[in-house]
């Protein structure tokens, strides 16, 4: 969403950014993308002189908002204000918004009741959106001051943006004035039937305005609707340290990817699993051993697939919400989703600074909630597996996991390149049917281009070597020279196989076929070089003739030798189609015997570990699937916000982008666990790669390719959303990621592990994500000007952070929030992409995110310093965060107890009445 403000044409050059300013020609609004459509209606609420029960106490007040429908005549319910504690004039900071979506007309009516609250522990009745035809019962903790009743086309209409209404309390009348802050757009004023005058106008905060050139922020919605949904929206104004007002709102949204990312993943594995299981079934005749081996690789791997199938089906039934809720995390259908997904949103309107926009990207930690943690996370199992593998080698050729990954590149590469080159040796001759010299030219020169690349992909050792171990895999073999399998690019692997002669005995007792050549494989591959260079010269040498032909044609009469030169010539398709068959069929022979090679390097890989490997491999599957989730809806989001910031894209194409994980899980017992698959998860994105493409359909949801070593993310963009971008963006370039993660424990929990139990792992997560952050950090000062920090910020300022955060890691001290504050303020200097993930982030990711937002405000946008305590239970009792705790557990109590507070950080502590037990 986006708050405009209405300005004279000078004001509002002043407060856009010059970018936006040459692609929108006239100012109309400020360059704030929006989530979803405005609100219809926003206001604020205070009270004067209201009345205590009894004289000598003092009030602790709230605003309960209630919506009587012109059609219906039900009170229902809306909304509620924070409590305000010993006062008789009451100001209330949190306001009333009223969304796009909501039914809201001139004769609809607004109830407010006002209500003093005796224990705040005890009110936990307040809920949002909760149709209820009675009053509060008299018994949860608070009295009944008055109510008072008014119409929203009055308030829409009030010239003075203010109502003085009269708060009624039985037979006492008494007046309190409702001061009515109104926020109000085009969309509520056509929907009531009312007229906005911009030079007299009725809603002066706000006034929806259009763009008549360039990209208005209605041409942005269509994008983003596709993967944002159910947003929720909270309206605050703090006063700031100059005794002004600041207005802000807070926005939270779900996002459609949580569910289309894993469903495109699982389909790009079942494609991925069915090649390979073919490919090891076309490994031709085996020895028995070898054979049986095979077998069961895929009969294991067959019922891994048949599950990577079920689970796509049962999410492809999936309807409704579009996010897991915490109380989910351990359903199996759902395992490959991303826990309680949002993205939350801070939009600050200050009356002297420009105004600013905060995301931070929520979710539960990824993690295999469902397989458990009984045996340690990913970092664990990975290395145990890994060691026990290394031992394995009497059973079959150990190779290390670089090489098993080089095999998958090599396979890879044969799959996408063999059709090309098909595809351009097919074009050739089209060429060549047609005469057409400058087509031939061009098809020749792609051929080319392609056929390189795809001889270059076997000039390496591994094909080598794996095509002699798996000569000595068939029935019978001779070797010239001895016949151990060798890996020269393998540290160690001669004494590996010096270790195990029973395996060379059992294929000496084979019967033994024709010797094997170990020069074969090289004549093969230099084959289709070969073939190439006879297809180059034979088109040169076409194309020359035809130069020939052209110049004799201005000539009166071409002598003999000349026309013996032309006839030569002949036609050019049957020239070059034997050449372009010859090369296919040398193309043919090298893919068979690489393929069958890498094939048998992943059968090494896989029966060195059933079902360990496959299980691992399933568990990474699923803990990357949730954090690609969030990693796509991140970026999307950071696009849209910085499509207007030159700085930011040319920072994205030539650097990349930072993704910063702020993790509060502790290490102690199952979160340890989680906080292994987190780690793994998360560095898994380094290999994800995001590309930017013009939309053909109005279908943006973004577009998944690849395999599990490399992925590609088509992110689509509206036609003049597109235009924008720098052409490096535009002509296709891969953007890359880098993502760190920083983890503090702050519960219970990390109390004990950190007297009784052992912080290493958070510690050395910590210490590598920060070697990783200065790497980025470098590349980012050797690529980019200094001009391209935001004004505010400095270099060196980045430095000290740096600084600051390797010295506070060092320190090992107990919870140590500093790390993570640090590494948050460094994210968004460096224009990154913030997340925060706790166990299901409900709870602690709801305590961190608000904190974050109140220091924001306090040292960006000068929140006056009285109000920062105040201002942080304002958005934890009444905020987005509160109704995420809602939508998760069916209750507004965050899962705290008052033993587990006092183990927490001072401002990580959720005001008073705001948590205890969830009955879930």
């Amino acid at each position: 969403m986006e708050i405009k403000e209405e300005r004279s044409s000078d004001e509002a050059q002043q407060f856009l950014p010059s970018s936006q300013l040459d692609s929108l020609g006239e100012p109309q609004f400020t360059s704030i993308q929006r989530i979803a459509n405005e609100p219809k209606l926003e206001f604020s609420l205070a009270c004067k002189d209201l009345v205590a029960a009894t004289r000598d106490r003092k009030l602790n007040t709230f605003i309960q908002v209630s919506v009587v429908h012109p059609a219906e005549h039900i009170l229902t319910r809306y909304s509620s204000t924070e409590i305000v504690e010993g006062t008789k004039d009451p100001l209330f900071l949190t306001g009333v918004t009223f969304p796009p979506e909501y039914p809201i007309y001139e004769e609809t009516k607004i109830k407010l009741t006002v209500y003093d609250v005796k224990d705040k522990s005890q009110d936990t009745v307040r809920t949002s959106v909760l149709p209820d035809h009675k009053e509060p019962r008299a018994d949860v903790g608070r009295s009944f001051l008055g109510c008072a009743t008014f119409r929203v086309g009055d308030l829409v209409k009030s010239k003075e943006q203010q109502l003085n209404l009269t708060l009624r309390l039985m037979t006492d009348v008494f007046s309190v004035v409702f001061e009515g802050v109104l926020v109000c757009t085009n969309q509520l004023q056509h929907s009531l039937g009312l007229h906005v005058d911009s030079e007299d106008a009725i809603c002066a905060l706000v006034r929806e305005c259009t763009a008549t050139e360039g990209i208005s922020g209605k041409e942005n919605l269509p994008s983003l609707n596709a993967v944002l949904r159910n947003p929720v929206c909270k309206l605050y104004r703090f006063p700031t340290s100059d005794n002004k007002w600041m207005r802000i709102r807070e926005q939270m949204a779900e996002t459609t990817l949580s569910f289309h990312v894993p469903k495109e993943l699982i389909n790009l594995h079942i494609k991925e699993d069915m090649r390979r299981n073919q490919e090891l079934k076309d490994l031709g005749e085996l020895a028995p051993h070898w054979d049986n081996m095979r077998k069961s690789v895929i009969a294991h791997c067959d019922q891994m697939l048949s599950m990577y199938q079920d689970t796509l089906a049962e999410l492809g039934k999936h309807t409704g919400s579009s996010f897991k809720s915490s109380c989910s995390k351990g359903e199996k259908t759902l395992e490959f989703i991303p826990i309680n997904l949002h993205l939350q949103r801070m939009h600050v309107h200050s009356p002297r600074l420009k105004d600013a926009l905060y995301d931070v990207i929520t979710v539960g930690a990824p993690a295999a909630h469902f397989q458990g943690f009984k045996n340690g996370g990913l970092r664990k199992l990975l290395s145990k597996f890994e060691t026990e593998r290394r031992n394995t080698g009497y059973q079959c050729i150990y190779y290390s996991p670089e090489n098993t990954a080089k095999a998958k590149e090599v396979l890879s590469n044969i799959n996408h390149l063999q059709p090309l080159i098909s595809s351009h040796a097919d074009l050739l001759l089209s060429s060549a049917s047609q005469r057409s010299p400058d087509s031939l030219k061009n098809s020749l020169k792609m051929l080319s281009e392609k056929t390189e690349l795809f001889v270059h992909a076997f000039k390496d050792q591994l094909v080598r070597s794996a095509l002699l171990a798996l000569y000595t895999a068939r029935p019978g073999c001779v070797l010239k020279k001895p016949a151990v399998p060798r890996n020269s690019a393998e540290e160690g692997a001669d004494a590996q196989h010096q270790e195990h002669p029973s395996q060379i005995k059992r294929q000496d007792s084979i019967p033994h076929h024709s010797e094997y050549d170990e020069e074969e494989w090289d004549r093969v591959w230099a084959n289709v070089a070969k073939s190439l260079n006879c297809l180059i010269a034979m088109v040169d040498r076409l194309l020359e003739k035809d130069n020939i032909s052209n110049i004799k044609e201005g000539e009166n009469e071409p002598s003999a030798a000349d026309c013996q030169v032309l006839h030569t010539g002949g036609d050019w398709y049957e020239q070059l189609y034997p050449l372009v068959i010859t090369l296919k069929d040398c193309m043919g022979e090298v893919v068979t015997r690489a393929k069958q090679s890498m094939a048998f390097v992943l059968l090494q890989e896989l029966a060195c570990g059933l079902p360990q490997c496959l299980m691992l491999t399933l568990r990474r599957d699923i803990v990357f699937s949730q954090a690609l989730a969030g990693l796509v809806c991140g970026f999307v989001i950071k696009l849209h916000t910085g499509l207007h910031d030159q700085g930011f894209l040319q920072q994205l194409h030539t650097v990349g982008l930072l993704v910063q994980y702020e993790g509060l899980l502790s290490t102690y017992s199952e979160e340890a666990g989680m906080l292994e698959d987190m780690a793994v998860g998360i560095s898994d994105l380094q290999k994800v790669m995001f590309k930017v493409i013009e939309a053909k359909s109005e279908d943006f949801l973004p577009i998944i390719t690849g395999r599990r070593e490399h992925y590609i993310i088509e992110v689509q963009l509206p036609a003049k959303m597109f235009e924008l971008l720098p052409q490096e963006i535009k002509e296709g370039k891969l953007l890359r990621m880098y993502p760190v993660l920083f983890n503090v424990g702050i519960n219970e929990q990390q109390t004990l592990a950190e007297r009784f139990g052992d912080t290493t792992l958070q510690e050395n997560i910590n210490q590598e994500n920060l070697e990783l952050l200065k790497e980025y950090y470098k590349l980012f000062t050797e690529k980019m000007p200094p001009d391209c920090l935001p004004h505010f910020q400095e270099q060196n300022d980045l430095k000290g952070l740096l600084e600051s955060l390797h010295q506070n890691i060092q320190a090992k001290k107990r919870k140590n929030v500093e790390i993570m504050w640090l590494a948050a303020t460094i994210c968004r200097k460096l224009n990154g992409v913030r997340f925060t993930c706790c166990k299901s982030a409900k709870d602690r990711t709801s305590m961190s995110v608000t904190l974050e937002q109140c220091s924001i405000l306090r040292d960006e946008h000068q929140l006056h310093k009285d109000f920062f305590i105040r201002a942080l239970d304002c958005m934890r009792r009444e905020g987005c965060r509160i109704e995420n705790v809602l939508k998760n557990v069916k209750c507004r109590k965050y899962a705290f107890n008052m033993i587990q507070l006092m183990a927490f950080p001072k401002y990580y502590r959720p005001p008073e009445g705001t948590y205890g037990k969830a009955d879930t």
